[in-house]
């Protein structure tokens, strides 16, 4: 693990998240996360089990037709569900920001560099412009990118992924934000740069004492970066637990299924294939009830049909089935 140590009082606070689209589609099913500060948490599963609507639905960045609900939504101490769309534009830019998976498509392509980034200070610090385009150019620098006062001036379609990505960064820092939401950070770009902005946001945690969700399909990503990890699947937290004891004793099928389609160094054989999960995460409509991995999973049985229980491993260590926790080293056996 890496990072600060977790501090005991949760910076977001998460509990019984749900999200739902037009036509029934149950995107987010009641997911309970916290994040504490100076903590990386991940929320890790494939593409298409809620992960990035999760994220938006926290930022109240949900496309029209999308309603959310929970049990409790809090920041910082400060409710969310009440707050007006006004309200919590104040909050997102400056107290808590976002890093999206494109950032191609999340930069304007008419404006600058520094056009975009010393908006976001004036939005919400005030200030003079010159003074926001320091800060710009500072924080340029700080993620690593050469000839900041070059870059201000330049277009986003002149720079490189990596650089665009480490633009969405510095942006995302302008007004020194407690939460930093990160979609995917490194997705499309090549193993070197990956490794690249990976290495940038465990030294700005560090130096700043960031709290992070980290969105990822990459479990190499979370046994590098992540404090605790959250396992989703179909819209649901099916296992959650810190990383060294997830990755010690994984419980659900589908953490072993996720893990299974991971190489080793010096321990995955060349000639033996890789682990894999067959069929594709379900679309969860009203009236669904049930494990949603069960038409995938080698372990269902007839029971999985109906409510699925919380099991506890161990304290802080909890997952969603009807298997006991001792079913992998059974199975082994």
């Amino acid at each position: 693990m890496s990072g600060q140590a977790p501090h005991p009082a949760p910076i977001l606070a998460v509990e019984g998240l749900r999200v739902r689209f037009g036509g029934g589609t149950q995107a987010v099913r009641g997911i309970s996360l916290a994040v504490n500060r100076g903590e990386t948490h991940c929320l890790v599963g494939e593409s298409g089990c809620g992960k990035s609507v999760s994220a938006l639905a926290v930022m109240n960045l949900l496309a029209r037709g999308a309603t959310r609900s929970a049990d409790r939504l809090a920041f910082d101490g400060t409710d969310l569900l009440p707050l007006s769309e006004r309200q919590m534009a104040r909050l997102r830019g400056d107290k808590m920001a976002m890093i999206f998976q494109e950032p191609m498509t999340s930069l304007n392509p008419a404006y600058t560099v520094g056009s975009q980034m010393a908006e976001v200070r004036q939005r919400h610090r005030g200030g003079t412009r010159a003074a926001a385009l320091d800060r710009a150019a500072e924080l340029l620098a700080k993620v690593g990118i050469t000839a900041p006062g070059l870059r201000l001036a330049q277009y986003p379609h002149q720079l490189s992924g990596g650089l665009r990505q480490r633009v969405m960064i510095a942006m995302a820092l302008m007004c020194d934000p407690q939460l930093l939401i990160a979609d995917e950070p490194t997705t499309a770009l090549d193993v070197t740069v990956q490794a690249q902005i990976l290495r940038l946001l465990l030294d700005l945690q560090r130096e700043l004492g960031l709290a992070i969700l980290l969105i990822t399909h990459d479990l190499g990503i979370v046994a590098r970066m992540a404090h605790r990890v959250s396992v989703m699947y179909a819209g649901r937290v099916v296992e959650h637990a810190t990383a060294a004891e997830l990755f010690a004793a994984p419980t659900h099928p589908y953490t072993h299924g996720l893990l299974d389609c991971v190489p080793v160094p010096g321990r995955t054989r060349r000639d033996v294939p890789l682990g894999s999960i067959p069929g594709t995460v379900p679309r969860i409509t009203a009236g669904f009830t049930g494990c949603a991995f069960r038409e995938r999973c080698a372990h269902a049985m007839p029971v999985c049909a109906g409510e699925v229980p919380l099991r506890e491993r161990v304290p802080g260590h909890a997952y969603e089935c009807f298997l006991p926790a001792d079913w992998p080293q059974r199975s082994a056996a």
